[in-house]
């Protein structure tokens, strides 16, 4: 049978095209037929055969073709009517480039050819987890969690799912479980004299959507953010995606020590801190410091974002108070407070608490739900369930004394690796060490050093934004197996002092102090 020359045009396109084997017969005709139209091959308004025809022609099922059509016809590229046939419809473009929609490319060249915004390019120049994020220094052994009453935390999870609460199951549209934020409200008044009443707090699915949402909410591009210097990673680099303008401020002993330049510049829309324990160097913002700088967010109609991640640890004297309180009894609401359950419970629990002055609760919830549709509904009552069943407090009194026992035996094994080389520096809190090193000591090649020696610690001048003469190692403890602590400390030591050593002249000591 000859072929007529629309099925010859169709038989090359078969031919031609590189189908995978695996590709149905129907969909091998559809993507022919596609191919020749969006090439223009077959132009607009042509009238193809019918599917008895072209089954025909083609030597292929009627099936097939009517299949084929079917497609074609959903997707626009055809049109059929009753009694007078299918026909190229007009809807493609003119000048349409098929090559660009013919098949995807091979992954690896999808890869080579990304094109990345420039807040893309900026964000991913580095992996940050890996640059910054502390992790057990012990690599070889196993992350301990520390016990992490798991039973318990599954029989309380069982009883939520028990009740088969049908609106578990659903968006959450109100900020977070109501009992959870209640739980949430009472332990941070008692344990962090913050101000709130239960309403203020919102459920964040971790720290990082509650400076995104910040963020969106409260500051427009270019406009200015404080931080400290040396900094949260995590922090600047929300605050850099959502295209602010980053002044980084000095920290010295006392906290975040902004310059008199720093007072006279643009003032900020935002200013991120850690007052509590200054994130990594542990230093606690002074009394001092915070009234004057939540005097200056009222005078210039800043934010305060009072980041307390880890104020659980402290393993000697009584909690610091939060800024946030401090703010609100000199009447003030410009602090926004956060909070994680990720250090106390577990990572990748991904709970976190932002605590909203009252009149931006109703926008920040909308926008919450508008922005991420939240929900792990189940989850945030089985929390809610834990805390109210006591075990939450449980816990951190035992992680608290766990932890102190595993800083004690770490600072031991330290002191007598170095034989004195190390001068303390103790701030009685947090889930690793800075340990600060001399100037002429390269902290990064040293971090180098250590991980090919199975250690795993940051350089401390990685975390400043600019150029720094600080130098120093941040070292986890917290999730090191109690075993393995001994021998990696050892190990740690015998670095430090072979790092020390190598430059004889230099009669600095390191000095050693926890965040």
């Amino acid at each position: 049978m000859r072929r007529t020359p629309l099925a010859e045009l169709l038989q090359n396109e078969l031919e031609r095209q590189d189908f995978h084997p695996r590709l149905p017969g129907y969909k091998r005709v559809y993507e022919a037929i596609r191919s020749a139209i969006v090439s223009g091959r077959l132009p607009q308004g042509s009238k193809l055969p019918s599917s008895r025809d072209l089954a025909q022609e083609l030597d292929a099922s009627r099936n097939m073709i009517v299949a084929a059509y079917d497609q074609l016809q959903a997707e626009g590229y055809v049109d059929s009517h009753t009694g007078s046939g299918t026909y190229v419809a007009d809807a493609v473009p003119d000048g349409f480039n098929a090559k660009t929609m013919l098949r995807p490319a091979p992954l690896a060249q999808v890869q080579e050819e990304a094109v990345l915004s420039k807040r893309g390019g900026r964000l991913t120049v580095e992996q940050g987890f890996a640059a910054y994020e502390v992790q057990p220094f012990a690599l070889a052994g196993q992350m301990d969690l520390l016990n992490f009453p798991i039973k318990t935390w599954q029989r309380v999870q069982s009883q939520v799912w028990r009740r088969e609460d049908v609106g578990l199951y659903d968006y959450d549209t109100q900020g977070g479980y109501a009992q959870l934020k209640r739980a949430v409200a009472d332990y941070l008044r008692v344990s962090r004299g913050v101000t709130l009443a239960a309403e203020q707090v919102l459920i964040t699915s971790g720290t990082q959507q509650s400076l995104d949402l910040v963020s969106r909410m409260l500051a427009d591009q270019n406009d200015v953010a404080w931080v400290e210097n040396p900094c949260y990673w995590g922090a600047w680099s929300s605050l850099y995606a959502n295209d602010l303008s980053i002044r980084p401020i000095d920290v010295d002993e006392d906290g975040m020590n902004p310059s008199a330049a720093d007072f006279a510049s643009a003032p900020p829309k935002l200013i991120y801190l850690t007052p509590s324990h200054q994130y990594p160097t542990g230093a606690v913002m002074s009394l001092a410091r915070r009234q004057s700088l939540i005097d200056y967010a009222q005078r210039t109609d800043a934010w305060i974002l009072e980041d307390d991640y880890d104020s659980e640890f402290r393993y000697a004297g009584k909690p610091i108070a939060s800024l946030q309180g401090l703010a609100a009894e000199a009447g003030i609401h410009k602090v926004l407070y956060m909070g994680t359950f990720s250090k106390v419970l577990y990572p990748g629990i991904k709970l976190s608490y932002l605590v909203l002055p009252k009149q931006l609760v109703t926008p920040f919830k909308t926008a919450l739900y508008d922005l991420y549709r939240p929900g792990q509904l189940h989850l945030q009552a089985s929390l809610a369930e834990f805390i109210d069943q006591g075990h939450f407090t449980t816990h951190i009194r035992r992680l608290r004394q766990a932890y102190s026992q595993r800083r004690t035996l770490l600072l031991a094994v330290l002191e007598k690796s170095l034989h004195g080389q190390l001068s303390k520096i103790v701030v009685d809190a947090g889930l690793h060490f800075l340990i600060r090193l001399p100037a002429h000591i390269d902290d990064v090649e040293l971090t180098a050093h250590c991980q090919s020696q199975g250690l795993s610690v940051r350089p401390l001048s990685r975390y400043y934004i600019g150029s720094t003469q600080a130098r120093g190692l941040v070292v986890g403890f917290a999730y090191v197996d109690a075993k393995d602590l001994v021998e990696s400390g050892q190990r740690l030591g015998h670095l430090i002092k072979a790092a020390l050593e190598a430059a004889p002249h230099s009669t600095e000591k390191a000095l050693y102090e926890t965040r």
